[in-house]
């Protein structure tokens, strides 16, 4: 395992990786991701990567241009957030429209890769690794609407989707065996913070060389330190809820999670079945986590409350 203590990578966004003599190491996460050669020339600043002071501590981004004039915004996300797809959907579009001149004709809009770093339940799904993108299909016959031999040879692209952005979802917290696999490293990196000596994924080299926390100054380390502290809080107030019954999938004590609301579900309701028990469960950890200040949105989303249920918050 890795012999020295590496800086989280969400703080390495906020600093070192900004430096244009560290760009390898988001090259390499994106490389490996796209399974395509990516070299960054710049960063930029917009409006749609722009922090407020409620993302000052659990949200990141960096919005990358390679030498294609491909846009790529790099977003770490700590807390859950109830409306993230759609949050993804809002930084793209505007991306698409702030970088377009008025007047330019549609042929210019640039491509859009949009990578997220989440350490929150994020949905329902069993993959550590999503992709989305914008495919046409016919609704009688099911074929892929394609691009003409003149728009493949105008664009450079072909395919459809190729025009559109596209999205990558990695669920880090769903993930931390190691592996040969370049892609699971780089999971196995975000989930752990830990970089072996055999890691060989383009990036993770550069990465622990220079995301090294004795490198930091003071001023640096007490900055980190109470970002960690902050982190902390966060799935600290979760876990106590869990404690009190059924929070299932939640950072690394999803699987305690599920057992301790099925053991709640069971004590509760031997005098009306296992399944009234288990409701009863969830219902206290989601008033609980309420009373802790959690956001009823957030409870909702992740305990999978009914409408009834929420009503009762």
């Amino acid at each position: 395992m890795a012999t020295k203590t590496l800086i989280r990578f969400d703080w390495a966004m906020k600093r070192m990786l900004r430096d244009k003599a560290n760009f390898g190491v988001l090259e390499g996460l994106i490389t490996t991701l796209l399974s395509k050669n990516i070299h960054i020339v710049k960063l930029l600043e917009s409006e749609s990567n722009m922090e407020d002071d409620n993302d000052k501590q659990n949200r990141v981004d960096i919005l990358a241009e390679d030498d294609k004039g491909e846009l790529f915004i790099i977003e770490v996300q700590n807390e859950s957030e109830f409306a993230y797809f759609q949050r993804m959907l809002f930084g793209t579009s505007k991306l698409v429209t702030e970088y377009i001149n008025r007047g330019q004709g549609y042929e210019n809009i640039r491509k859009i890769y949009s990578i997220n770093i989440v350490y929150f339940k994020l949905g329902n799904g069993t993959d550590y690794v999503y992709h989305g993108k914008t495919e046409f299909r016919g609704m009688h016959n099911g074929e892929l609407l394609t691009l003409s031999g003149f728009q493949q040879q105008k664009f450079q692209v072909s395919e459809v989707s190729e025009l559109y952005p596209e999205y990558y979802i990695l669920k880090v917290n769903d993930f931390n065996k190691w592996s040969r696999v370049p892609l699971e490293q780089w999971i196995y990196f975000l989930n752990t913070g830990e970089i072996p000596e055999d890691a060989d994924a383009p990036g993770l080299g550069e990465a622990r060389e220079k995301l090294i926390l004795e490198h930091m100054t003071k001023t640096e380390l007490e900055a980190y330190y109470r970002h960690l502290d902050n982190i902390v809080v966060l799935q600290d107030n979760i876990t106590t809820a869990r404690g009190e019954g059924r929070l299932e999938g939640f950072y690394e004590g999803r699987a305690e999670g599920r057992e301790e609301g099925r053991a709640e579900g069971r004590a509760e309701g031997r005098a009306e079945g296992r399944e009234e028990g288990e409701k009863l469960g969830k219902l206290k950890s989601a008033k609980l986590m309420v009373a802790a200040g959690a956001d009823k949105n957030f409870v909702i989303e992740t305990l999978n409350l009914t409408l009834d249920e929420a009503r009762e918050l």
